[in-house]
């Protein structure tokens, strides 16, 4: 059986974030940034993924304890907005 690549866990992780409150909150924030940084490193396709995460939900609403560790991520790992 064939591992997933990390940008698609991250997309099937994010599933469940939108689909129960619709809300990101901040476990689930940092559940999708350690998927991410399993191997240390964010590549480019986990940034297209998180950014588009990211986006939607600040599009959503987030708490600002939220919304100030998105824009910590979207600094230190070069996320779009």
């Amino acid at each position: 059986m064939s591992k997933l690549p990390s940008h698609h866990e991250i997309a099937i992780a994010s599933i469940h974030v939108f689909s129960d409150d619709g809300r990101l909150d901040l476990a689930e924030l940092e559940k999708l940034l350690a998927l991410a940084l399993r191997d240390e490193t964010v590549d480019e396709d986990e940034k297209r993924v998180l950014g588009n995460i990211l986006t939607r939900a600040e599009r959503d609403g987030v708490d600002p304890g939220v919304q100030a560790r998105i824009d910590q991520a979207r600094r230190q790992h070069g996320l779009s907005a």
